[in-house]
């Protein structure tokens, strides 16, 4: 078999990994669509839904550095029963035994890199998040200056109807409003809107990359941070499975006694480091729910909204009847590109829209206007139902 699609020991399968790494985008969805339906009732809730990025990134900061540090693995590896271990490659024959099938032996994260992690975990995503934003402003300006011309020179004509003076004025203004600062910032976009589509090029290509080798056994980094951290992301055992309540509350208990103080400083800092473990185990466990709320209504509802947003296709109707030519009417010429009125080639083609029949526009605008009815059909007609027909060149 050429990659793996089952679980094989501690390495987690493919389709593990990329549920792990979609999970945040859920959690985010579900989070916006949640505060924007409360901010129909609360709009001081609109607040946090302009500052969208900035509320996420910090609620994700914290998530992060809280499940890195008690479960050795980011928020959303956590929920998947997988943990981050060091990769150290081992060349010494004495060695042989402590290592992996792979060579590789894994050890526990160290504090840098946790620090790193959380950086490409949160800090990294959300410039990409900011320079994706500022990018689509970039665009936007060019495309407009595009149509318009630069938003200096939009309004040049209507300028021009000012006095001299006026003018005069109002260009020093805005020449002094110009500070270095926006300027600067200025150029800054500009050269951001330039290099982000080669930034987002090849991240983009070397996370395709690093997961299709991972699909196909060939490395054991799911992505170029992973292999940048020199981490590993495995399985975890039963134990460790077991263990994690009881790591957590030695870590919290050695937070405790690292309080300082007088007593009752020590009970105030103990009372609210407490509230802090609760609200925090709290947000985890709702945000756990939200995304599976938020998935089984996005499923509940899915193919119910498909059905009725989808335009029901119908066959397109069969063609009207082809109008009879009257007794007393106009004989049409064999020949399609003839005018039945004046027996020449057709000038400037229009139509009758009562019968559909194309004559010359001034030899059916003379004989309507004249006789208010269809030269072939004799089906009464007016001047206001003649269309002109326009044929590509």
């Amino acid at each position: 078999m050429l990659f793996q699609v089952a679980g094989q020991g501690t390495r987690p399968t493919f389709f593990e990994m990329a549920a792990a790494q979609q999970l945040p985008a859920s959690l985010r969805a579900a989070l916006t669509y949640s505060i924007g339906v409360l901010a129909l009732r609360r709009p001081i809730l609109h607040k946090v839904l302009d500052y969208e990025d900035e509320f996420y990134a910090l609620l994700m900061l914290v998530l992060e550095t809280h499940s890195l540090r008690t479960t050795d693995a980011s928020f959303a590896e956590s929920l998947y029963g997988l943990r981050r271990r060091a990769a150290k490659i081992k060349i010494k024959q004495a060695d042989i035994r402590s290592k992996t099938s792979d060579g590789i032996q894994h050890s526990s994260l160290e504090k840098r890199q946790r620090v790193l992690s959380v950086v490409f975990l949160v800090v990294l995503p959300y410039l990409k998040l900011k320079l994706h934003s500022i990018y689509n402003k970039e665009r936007e300006a060019r495309l407009q200056a595009s149509l318009w011309g630069p938003g200096d020179e939009r309004f040049e004509d209507i300028d021009s109807f000012v006095e001299g003076e006026a003018s005069i004025a109002s260009r020093t203004s805005t020449e002094a409003e110009t500070t270095i600062r926006t300027q600067l910032a200025k150029n800054i976009q500009k050269i951001m809107g330039l290099c982000y589509p080669w930034i987002h090029a090849t991240t983009e290509g070397l996370t395709f990359t690093y997961q299709l080798l991972f699909l196909l056994d060939a490395t054991g980094f799911y992505s170029v941070g992973l292999h940048v951290l020199g981490i590993h992301v495995c399985r975890a055992t039963g134990q460790e499975l077991m263990n994690t309540s009881s790591r957590i509350s030695k870590i919290r208990s050695r937070e405790r006694e690292r309080l300082r103080g007088p007593p009752w400083v020590k009970a105030v800092q103990g009372a609210l480091l407490k509230c802090a473990y609760v609200v925090l185990d709290y947000a985890q466990t709702g945000l756990i729910a939200a995304v599976f709320i938020f998935k089984m209504m996005e499923w509940w509802y899915q193919s119910a909204e498909e059905r009725m947003s989808a335009p029901t296709v119908y066959p397109p109707p069969p063609p009207p009847p082809h109008p009879m030519v009257a007794k007393d009417g106009i004989p049409l010429p064999p020949d399609r590109t003839i005018c039945p009125l004046c027996s020449q080639k057709r000038a400037n083609p229009s139509v009758v829209t009562v019968s559909g029949f194309v004559f010359c526009y001034a030899c059916i605008h003379k004989y309507v206007s004249q006789y208010k009815r269809c030269p072939v059909t004799l089906m009464s007609a007016d001047i206001d139902q003649i269309r002109r027909l326009f044929h590509d060149m």
